[in-house]
């Protein structure tokens, strides 16, 4: 819960407050408010509102504040959090840069679709369904020409209580169907948090690398992503050992988060990486519960003041199950396209998606509703 925050008391505030920017209130016309909206990033989404949040001791404190008087709020803080704030909305009003990846280019201007590849024999939706070689890239084939821009090739479960696979064995199972993919023409991306595996699907063709440890699993992963200046997703999960849902709990989960993603990309930072080629997930689903999900989903804008963009992924998830009569992996295709429809809506540029045609038929429908709003 958040507590009132008015202007006036922003002048108490302690050297050790931290301020959040969330973008708020999106509208369809920009064109009628002039200068009271601003353009979020280089999407076809505007906003009129912030939501400003500050962390200072205690519950966090929130306000809801016109775009025009953003300037009169920041005047009333003390300076470093005014030049936080500032540097906030310069993060959330820059271009995104395009994902170049070998001979593909992909736009994150709207929406793309990273299709799910599991080659594993124990994932929690689609385990055993593609562990030939062969069937998997034929699947990797079909879902691009679906509509996916990006293949998100995996090796391992990290569904609760799934088993530590020997990185040996991970690469044996995504090397061929990555360099398959690769030589096709596909973009393809390696969803694994070990260095070994990252350098082999990286030497056959993958052109990003999808850490859920953010990049802390290994110790050699930061420098294999540095070394190979390739994109990479950091992904937010409470624990970097074997298990990546364990030590869950959160004072606030949408703010706890963020936190973390925004010290994780610091420290790639730090070690070299290119903040451009930085991508953000806050790991719907990881040692999170429905409530710490939801808060999540509604609270997505605010991941775009990490200067990022937002990779988001709530495919078949059990939260999806856990809001309807708790339905099987295999029956939260709705849910799956609700969620996702949602990220859309407030500018995630990458949604992680097993069904590929029924996502994309969403950001069909949802581009054509843009356009007819902007235009009108």
């Amino acid at each position: 819960m958040f507590a009132a925050l008015t202007r006036p008391s922003l002048g108490n505030a302690s050297a050790s407050a931290k301020i959040y920017l969330r973008p708020a209130c999106f509208v369809d016309r920009p064109h009628e408010l002039d200068e009271a909206c601003l353009r979020l990033a280089d999407t076809m989404l505007w906003f009129a509102a912030w939501q400003i949040s500050v962390r200072d001791g205690g519950a966090p404190r929130s306000a809801l504040v016109p775009v025009p008087e953003l300037d009169d709020w920041i005047a009333a803080m003390p300076d470093a959090l005014g030049q936080a704030a500032m540097a906030q909305r310069a993060a959330v009003q820059r271009p995104r840069s395009a994902l170049v990846l070998g001979e593909r280019t992909v736009r994150l201007n709207e929406p793309q679709l990273m299709g799910i590849l599991n080659v594993t024999p124990d994932s929690f939706s689609d385990g055993g369904k593609h562990v030939d070689a062969v069937a998997a890239a034929e699947a990797g084939f079909a879902m691009a020409a679906a509509g996916a821009a990006i293949i998100d090739v995996g090796g391992e479960s990290t569904r609760p209580g799934a088993p530590l696979v020997w990185e040996g064995d991970e690469v044996a199972r995504v090397e061929g169907v990555v360099a398959a993919l690769a030589k096709g023409g596909v973009a393809v991306s390696i969803d694994t948090r070990k260095a070994a595996v990252m350098e082999a699907a990286l030497a056959a063709g993958a052109a990003i690398v999808n850490d859920i440890s953010a990049l802390r699993y290994d110790a050699r992963a930061v420098e294999v992503v540095t070394g190979a200046g390739c994109p990479v997703v950091l992904m937010h999960a409470p624990s970097a050992k074997s298990d990546p849902h364990e030590g869950s709990g959160y004072d606030h989960p949408l703010l706890d988060v963020y936190d973390m993603l925004e010290a994780r990309i610091a420290a790639c930072i730090a070690a070299g990486i290119d903040p451009a080629k930085i991508i953000v997930d806050p790991g719907l689903g990881f040692g999170k519960g429905v409530a710490d999900n939801l808060a999540l989903v509604n609270g997505l804008a605010l991941f775009h003041t990490l200067g990022c963009p937002i990779l988001f992924g709530a495919s078949r998830k059990r939260m999806v199950g856990a809001l309807d009569n708790e339905a099987p992996a295999d029956q939260r295709l709705g849910g799956s396209v609700a969620l996702h429809y949602q990220a859309a809506s407030q500018g995630a540029q990458l949604l992680r998606v097993h069904d590929i045609a029924e996502n994309r038929q969403a950001l069909r429908v949802w581009r054509g509703l843009r356009d007819a709003a902007l235009t009108a």
